[in-house]
Parts: structure tokens; sequence; C-alpha cells
């Protein structure tokens, strides 16, 4: 693991190795490289670890502060800590990277802290996933694609492809989608895989029309949840970092309902915040979106329990 210039709203940085003895409850860590469609070419989201962390440095003058979104200070009760970045090689063809990724998901959970990952693209989560082996999880995604692609290009483990590989391990128990619309990522053939596998699919229309109330009933009382949150998901007047903008999308208040709606349900086991685009954003606010989210998220994991 590298440390970072900057932490995730100045927590502290506690090495990997020192994680066990200093009590967190989350850990922060990043990874800008997955599986590249193209070996040697840098991801379009190499950037976001980095832009995500230094988004809201300020908030280090804060923490006595109300968080009024939570009702609680920033941050909940939560001790969160940052852990740097996982040593990624844009040369790679994803197999040293995954394996990287896969093994800090598994020291953290072993450490008996919450594996939280700021991206890098989408195929990133793949590997976070398989961290969790041995375990028993639901996945909810939000993004505007569904990422039921077999391969891209002779790729099984790109970006197009994140919760087919998913559907595919034993840990995952099951899948629920929220914020699909557009065009993108899957064709007939991979809506009619993901609803045959059992993925319980909330397309952005129904979620305008419904609210979130039938996504969060499709997660079982008592799952333990891991997010997959796709900057994309998010509507682009709220992040306009993202490599394919697509309107109409999940708000803020949406995700703070969310993440409070999970956490009632269960116990939020896992995140990853994938795909933001710092060049698509160059006035920082998409940045400053999605980390205050991560903010919010880190507030509704709440203590270690037990």
């Amino acid at each position: 693991m590298i440390r970072p210039a900057t932490t995730f709203c100045n927590l502290p940085h506690v090495a990997l190795s020192e994680l066990g003895q200093s009590g967190a409850d989350v850990a922060i860590f990043g990874a800008s490289h997955g599986t590249p469609y193209q070996p040697g070419t840098p991801s379009h989201a190499a950037g976001a670890p980095t832009a995500l962390r230094a988004a809201l440095e300020w908030y280090d003058t804060q923490r006595a502060h109300i968080d009024m979104d939570t009702g609680q200070p920033l941050l909940g009760t939560v001790n969160a800590v940052d852990i740097g970045d996982v040593l990624g090689d844009p040369e790679d063809d994803g197999a040293g990277n995954r394996a990287a990724i896969r093994a800090a998901v598994a020291a953290v959970r072993a450490a008996g802290a919450v594996p939280i990952l700021l991206g890098g693209d989408d195929s990133v989560p793949i590997p976070f996933f398989e961290g969790f082996s041995g375990d028993n999880v639901w996945v909810v995604q939000v993004d505007a694609h569904l990422d039921w692609r077999h391969e891209v290009e002779g790729v099984t483990h790109g970006f197009s492809s994140t919760m087919r590989r998913a559907s595919e391990m034993a840990q995952v128990a099951g899948i629920v989608q929220i914020g699909a619309r557009g065009v993108g990522s899957a064709r007939a053939g991979e809506v009619a895989d993901a609803e045959a596998w059992g993925a319980k699919l909330f397309p952005m229309r129904r979620v305008h029309a419904e609210g979130l109330g039938p996504a969060l009933a499709a997660i079982p009382e008592g799952a333990r949840v891991v997010f997959n949150i796709d900057a994309d998901g998010l509507d682009p007047a709220l992040c306009p970092g993202v490599l394919s903008p697509a309107f109409g999308g999940i708000d803020y208040q949406h995700m703070l309902d969310l993440f409070e709606g999970v956490a009632a349900r269960g116990t939020i086991a896992g995140a990853t915040l994938v795909e933001y685009v710092a060049e698509q954003d160059p006035a920082g606010l998409g940045a400053k979106a999605v980390a205050r989210l991560l903010c919010n998220l880190i507030a509704a994991v709440g203590p270690r329990r037990g």
C-alpha cells in the first residue's frame, strides 16, 4: 500500500499492517487501476482517489460540527482511517491489479474493519467482491448501466462486466441494481440474463415513480450489504465528472435515504465508489458531491458491532 499525499477528509493514515491494532471501524483505500481493455492505457478514472481525497480536505476543521444530513457529528460515531492506495499498474493485464485489491479487502476484513474503496473504473469492484470470499453478501449497485456483459473484445473482467462477474461468486447471495437508464452496457440478452439470475432491477424511471421503497424491500432483513456506487448512477447535475453522462439520475437525497434505509435493514459490509473522472469535472463540484456522499455512507456504517 502507498501512503497518499492527502488522506480523505484528513483522516488518520494507518498502515494496513497496523489496522488490527487501530480499532478502526472503516478503512478507506484507493485503487486507480483494475482490468484495462488495453494494457498500457491508464483508466479514465485513474485520478479519482486523489481528487476525492482532496475534495473535502477542509473538513478537518469541522469534526465537532453536526452534519445536518445525518443529525450526527461529521462521519457519525465511526472511527474511520485511510490506509492508502493499492499499488496498481496500468501496464498490467489486470491479474496483478485484481490480486492486490482482493488481498487488501481480505486484510481489512480480517482486521475487523469495513473496507471502502475509492476507484478507479468499474472493473475494480470485481476483485473487491472477491475479497468477501467466505461471507454471504448482497450487492446493491447504483449505476446508469447494468454491466452484465460477459466480455468486451475478449476481456471478461472489464468495467462492463462487473455485475455478471459478481453473480458468479458464491459469496454473492443477491443483487439489487438501482438507477439504470439510457443506453449503455446492456443489450436484450444481458437484461434477460440479469433477470434470469434473479437480479432485482429498479430502473430510474421506476425509482422516480415509486421511490426507493421497493428497492429497499428487495433486500432481506439482516442482510450484509456491499454497495457498488458508480458516479454515473448519480444525475450529471450532481456529478458531471463521468465518462458517459446519463440524464435523470439519482439525486443527493435519494442516496442519503438509500444509505440509511440499507443500514436500517441490515449491515453495510463494504462499498466501492468508482467511475469518477476528474478531467470531466474542472470545477470539482462532482468530487465534492461524491465525497460528501462518502461521509454520509461512513456515518451510516456505524461503529463496529460486538
